[in-house]
Formats: structure tokens, C-alpha cells, sequence
């Protein structure tokens, strides 16, 4: 009896409240209708669990390990409150029946850009070439051949790595005629037919590039030897040495020059080298100066007038300075009213006397100095 449950006492109405109101039948049928139904439910899945005990559900109530029906995941009977955003705003369909959410499905057209952007036009950079005259692809200029001239720096497709690497030795061997492609000593022949040989020592063993370039028969051993002849002179040696200028320089057939990179920055012009007894030749030629000795009289002449065109412009410049300077004295004693006014003196008494300071020791130097209170000058002080 002390387990069974019991009724609780009903709780005195507070003063000031009113009893509640007791049910009406149709609340209590209401309510009995729902405890049936939950209570019929419950005693479903009691037997369900009780049948399939080997059977492990999702809290969702799916089979685990198994494979979802398409009707579960299936966008056609979607409830009203599911949001997708593939899809637009429901409208009923066009027999007054409800609207599917299958015939709503919005395209996908990707990304869209800004309406601003809608007339952006992208190129393609891969595509453009150099022309010289902008950049342009060959669907705008079909009829431009140099746009369809393949790019002969980069690698064929149908070559490896290692070919094209050979491939461009082999290339850079046959512009530069080295290696294999040097020419043989066979091939070295004059108009005549006979065999060319060094100028200085005879043998046919001669600098291919030199013979090519300068047109002079010359082996490396002798221009090593002979350097007075056979060393080269830059652009500027002969511009400055030799005084030449600059149209008989660039002149190819009169000064045949070799071209070589800059070492000094790879961007820069390449230099243009000279050789030597081919420049002393046309320089003490009739052509030019005539001789050694006339091309230094014209060195010196020319020496000689830089150096007077300098004096000239230091005395122009000190005869202005003087001017300023006199034009200044003038000034104070214009200022001064008695006319012996000199530099450094008073515009409005005598001439200046230095009010010197208290003496103070520099710390760096180590010696005493000390400076006027009115115009700042500092001297130093040595104590014996």
C-alpha cells in the first residue's frame, strides 16, 4: 500500500483567484484520442525492433550499410519547406494543380560576371605575337603571315628534352663555325686557289673568324706574339686615340669592326672592336691625317684649346664674382653713409669685434675652442 500511487491533495485557491474552469467532453475526447494513437505508435516499432533485431537504423529511421531509395532523396515531392537554391520561386502550374519543384530547376550557367563587366572581353595572351606593331592574335589579322611563323625558342612537341638541348648546341655550334662545323684548312683558299697562310709566319693553321671579319690571315700564336698590330681597340680608343668619328666608325667596308656583348650589362649596345694596324693604317693614311706626327700636332692642338676654353670660363666666372663682390662693398657702404665701409664691417657702428665665449673642450678632438657671440666664428685655443 505504501507503493501504490496515490491521488495528490488538491492545492487550496489562493486568495484573489478564481478555481479553474473543468473540461469540457470534447477536450477530453480529444485527448484520448491522441493517447491512443501514440500509444498505437508506440507498439508499431515495438514490433518492428522485435522482428528485424539484427537490423541497425540511422536515428532517421534508415537501414545503416544500405543504399537510400530515390523517392527519399528525389527533388519531385519535396516538401514546400525544403529550400534549394537550384530551384526559383514555386508557381502553381498551368491546370490550376499544384506546382512541381522538378519544373521550377533553374539551368546552371555558372558564375555570371557583373553587370558592368558584361562587355569585358578576355584574350588570350598565349596566343598574342609580337609584330612590331601591337599585339595581335591571328583571328584578327588572318592574313598576316608573320603571325603564323612558329616560335623557333620553344621545344617541338615531338622532341624530348635531351634532342632539343642537342639540337640547339648543334645550332649555336653552326652559327659560331666551332667544334665540328670549324672550317678545315682546306677550305681556307684565296682567289688564286693556293692554300691562305698566316701573314707573319707562314703556316695555314689561320683565325677562321679574323680571315672573315677583318679579312687578315693571321694564326692566334702570332697575334699573341705581335699584340702592336694584332690587339683590338674598342669604340672609344679609336674615337679618342686616333681621333675618328663617329660616321667613319660605323663604316663596315672602310673599318671592318667585330661585334661582341657588352660585358659590362647585357641590355647595353654590343661592342664594336677594332683592329688596331687596320685603324693606324687609315688614320696616317692621305685619307685622314696624313702621318704620326700630324695626328699628334692635332692631339695637341686639341689639348691646347680644351685647356684655353677651361681659363676661359674660370676668368668669366671670377670676373663675376668681383663684380658681385664690389657690387656688395658698394651696397654697405651705400648703407653705411661714409664710404670706407670694408668687408665685415658694421652696417650700423665700426667695424665688428669679436665678443668671445667661455672656452669649451670638444670631446672628440680632445682640443680647447671658442666662438664669437655675434658672428659664430670658432677658433681653437692650444695652452703651452
Amino acid at each position: 500500500m505504501a507503493n501504490r500511487p496515490s491521488t495528490p491533495p488538491r492545492t487550496a485557491p489562493q486568495p484573489g483567484t478564481l478555481p479553474k474552469s473543468p473540461l469540457t467532453p470534447e477536450q477530453v475526447r480529444r485527448m484520448e484520442e491522441s493517447r491512443l494513437k501514440a500509444k498505437a505508435l508506440r507498439e508499431q516499432k515495438e514490433a518492428a525492433s522485435r522482428t528485424n533485431d539484427s537490423t541497425i537504423r540511422t536515428p532517421s529511421g534508415f537501414i545503416a550499410g544500405q543504399k537510400r531509395p530515390h523517392n527519399a532523396i528525389s527533388t519531385s515531392n519535396a516538401p514546400s519547406s525544403n529550400r534549394d537554391a537550384r530551384t526559383s520561386s514555386i508557381a502553381p502550374s498551368a491546370n490550376g494543380g499544384p506546382a512541381s519543384r522538378a519544373s521550377s530547376m533553374v539551368p546552371d550557367n555558372g558564375i555570371l560576371p557583373a553587370r558592368k563587366f558584361t562587355k569585358y572581353v578576355e584574350y588570350d595572351f598565349s596566343k598574342m605575337e609580337d609584330t612590331k606593331g601591337g599585339f595581335l592574335t591571328a583571328e584578327d589579322d588572318p592574313h598576316n603571315r608573320a603571325l603564323y611563323t612558329p616560335n623557333q625558342e620553344e621545344k617541338p612537341a615531338h622532341m624530348t628534352l635531351k634532342e632539343w638541348e642537342r639540337h640547339q648546341l648543334l645550332k649555336k655550334l653552326r652559327d659560331q663555325k666551332a667544334g665540328p662545323f670549324e672550317p678545315g684548312i682546306s677550305s681556307m683558299k684565296g682567289e688564286d686557289g693556293s692554300t691562305k697562310q698566316c701573314r707573319e709566319c707562314g703556316i695555314p693553321d689561320i683565325d677562321w673568324k679574323w680571315e672573315e671579319v677583318f679579312d687578315c690571315a693571321v694564326c692566334n700564336s702570332c697575334k699573341e706574339r705581335v699584340p702592336e698590330k694584332y690587339s683590338l681597340l674598342t669604340k672609344t680608343e679609336a674615337r679618342e686615340d686616333y681621333l675618328l668619328t663617329e660616321p667613319e666608325l660605323k663604316d663596315e667596308k672602310l673599318l671592318p669592326y667585330l661585334e661582341k656583348p657588352n660585358p659590362h650589362k647585357a641590355t647595353w649596345n654590343n661592342m664594336m672592336l677594332y683592329l688596331r694596324y687596320q685603324v693606324e693604317e687609315y688614320a696616317f693614311s692621305d685619307k685622314r691625317w696624313g702621318s704620326a706626327e700630324a695626328l699628334d700636332e692635332e692631339f695637341a692642338r686639341r689639348q691646347a684649346e680644351t685647356k684655353r676654353r677651361k681659363e676661359k670660363k674660370f676668368k668669366t666666372k671670377l670676373e663675376e664674382l668681383k663684380k658681385r663682390t664690389k657690387f656688395d662693398a658698394y651696397q654697405r657702404s651705400k648703407r653705411q653713409g661714409n664710404g670706407t665701409a670694408q668687408f665685415g664691417d658694421k652696417l650700423a657702428g665700426g667695424k665688428h669685434e669679436h665678443e668671445w665665449g667661455r672656452a669649451v673642450e670638444d670631446p672628440e678632438t680632445g682640443a680647447t675652442k671658442k666662438s664669437c657671440i655675434e658672428c659664430g666664428m670658432e677658433v681653437e685655443e692650444l695652452e703651452f
